[in-house]
């Protein structure tokens, strides 16, 4: 399977991108890859063989989807590996000059062409650096 990487770095400590990354009420604030969707709602229990899942819908209520999976590492403040279907992804935090580094790199799925999968996650990231410095 092709594997996809986007980056952001974040002006915050470590420690703040983390839990941004990793708490209920701040994914549904910046879980989005198009101004026209939204993530009403998300579960997360931060362990290894601990389930995610985040409700990702259209905002006029025409479709929506569970993004959901099985976290398979977690390295706090580090590493977060999951599984969702068939795919997995894992996601980096680096402490660099100027705040956090994060990487995700996702296994691509087949329905959509791969840059736009790339924009789509780029976007999501895009957001969580938004949410994340303007708290």
């Amino acid at each position: 399977m092709k594997k996809i990487t986007v980056e952001t770095t974040v002006n915050a400590p470590v420690a703040r991108a983390w839990e941004a990354y990793t708490t209920p009420a701040d994914i549904t604030q910046w879980n989005s890859g198009h101004p026209d969707w939204h993530t009403p709602r998300a579960t997360v229990d931060l362990r290894e063989g601990g389930e995610f899942s985040s409700r990702m819908e259209a905002k006029d209520g025409s479709m929506g989807f569970d993004f959901a999976g099985v976290y398979t590492k977690i390295v706090t403040h580090k590493q977060i590996d999951s599984k969702f279907g068939d795919r997995t992804s894992s996601v980096l935090f680096s402490e660099v000059p100027g705040g956090t580094k994060v990487t995700v790199t996702f296994d691509a799925e087949e329905q959509n062409p791969e840059e736009m999968q790339r924009a789509g996650w780029q976007t999501i990231l895009d957001n969580f650096k938004k949410h994340v410095e303007g708290k």
